[in-house]
């Protein structure tokens, strides 16, 4: 196979499907060329549970994408989740080398705020800068050249557990690939499917799996707090499967054919046949109490999440309002209940920003699509700066020693 400059290729592990996506870097933008969706037996809430079957399901995306594209892949960068995730606010104060910010002076001060005691069975996964003090002006994006005799530092430190981390990485060369970096789901999701007005105005991500929800809030550009809730669209699917006795495949079906969350936009005489667990033959439902099911678990995920804002000290402070994407976010009604119980504007966030194929442009796609553009913006800044200063400084920098222990 013949292989192609500047492409770039993400893995996303989640815990109903392996997702693989190939773009190219065009123009300062991305264009997705490959993309491939297989079913996930390996993973359970974000985590990897089976290591075997993790790896066929990468192999299977991957040998799609390289089938679409006829690119020989190598290397990949992949995303991490789950509820281990954890985040910090911390800061960091230096004084000046001189009455000047440098370079060095910033490393510096970056460098102090992220000295936080971690237990050792967790490491720093990404670091945000959240903005710069000098003296006693804040918010300060970019301090390079700014007079002054005191640098501060307000960053977001993001911890996972290294065994998590490591297993990603092991399924990864197992399936043939060089990890190029891992990112947080989050970050992903939010490169693909977030505005710079809604980071900058005050929203949240809310991105809803089979298993997890990631939650994130952004504000003044930055992200403020992020969760991993361990719930997601398999409850509802196994709340179908138990509430109406039916197989698991059947109930998954069901939810994506004639699943709503709204029990009032069934007619109340409408019906579905379905298949019984252990009996032959088929029976009746009701499709109004199917969409009771789902409001049940519904209303209790957007609860939950509107609890995490509220710890989070943003429960009513969020202008650009609430951004829901992954799988889940497909079902019908949920942006009805959403703004109902958060009382917020909610819209659904599929892929900006990204040219090809159209395939991609789908809540589906979002962490797939957002690892592709993250690492895409990683290449542009890479020669300057930016990088270090001012863009989520990635695990590639800073795990390389654990996981090269790791094997």
């Amino acid at each position: 196979m013949s292989t192609r400059n500047r492409t770039i290729a993400s893995i996303d592990i989640g815990t109903n499907k392996i997702t693989a996506v190939c773009g190219e870097i065009e123009d300062g933008g991305v264009t997705v060329i490959g993309c491939s969706t297989q079913p996930s037996y390996g993973v359970k809430k974000g985590v990897i549970i089976n290591m075997d079957s993790t790896v066929d399901s990468i192999k299977r995306a991957l040998d799609e994408v390289e089938r679409m594209t006829g690119l020989d892949i190598t290397v990949a960068v992949t995303g991490i989740s789950g509820s281990h995730i954890k985040g910090i606010s911390n800061t960091g104060v230096v004084p000046l080398s001189s009455r000047e910010v440098k370079k060095a002076d910033i490393t510096s001060v970056l460098e102090a705020a992220k000295a936080v005691v971690i237990p050792t069975d967790r490491e720093v996964i990404q670091i945000v800068p959240q903005e710069f003090v000098v003296d006693d002006q804040d918010g300060i994006k970019d301090p390079l050249g700014m007079s002054g005799v005191r640098l501060e530092s307000r960053v977001y430190i993001v911890t996972g557990a290294v065994a998590a981390a490591q297993n990603v990485i092991r399924c990864m060369n197992r399936s043939g690939l060089k990890v190029q970096d891992i990112i947080l789901q989050h970050f992903a999701s939010a490169e693909a499917v977030l505005t710079d007005d809604e980071k900058e105005l005050g929203c949240a991500l809310v991105d809803i799996g089979g298993g997890t929800t990631d939650v994130a809030v952004f504000s003044q550009g930055c992200i403020r707090a992020c969760s991993v809730l361990p719930i997601g669209g398999n409850h509802i699917t196994s709340d179908i499967a138990i509430g109406i006795r039916t197989p698991l495949a059947e109930a998954e079906e069901l939810k994506r054919t004639f699943g709503t969350a709204c029990p009032d936009h069934v007619e109340s005489d409408a019906t579905i046949e379905i298949g019984c667990i252990g009996e032959p033959g088929r029976r009746t439902v009701s499709q109004r109490t199917l969409a009771q099911i789902i409001n049940a678990r519904v209303e209790e995920t957007i609860t939950l999440v509107q609890n995490e804002l509220i710890a989070a000290g943003y429960g009513d402070e969020l202008p650009a309002g609430i951004i829901l994407t992954g799988g889940t976010a497909l079902l019908r009604g949920i942006v009805d209940i959403a703004q109902k119980i958060l009382g917020m504007p909610v819209r659904v966030g599929t892929p900006l920003r990204v040219r090809g194929l159209n395939d991609v442009k789908s809540p589906v796609y979002a962490a797939a699509v957002g690892l592709v553009q993250f690492a895409a913006r990683g290449c542009m800044l890479e020669k300057t700066a930016s990088k270090r200063m001012f863009g989520f400084l990635g695990v590639g920098e800073r795990m390389r020693q654990w996981f090269a222990e790791a094997f």
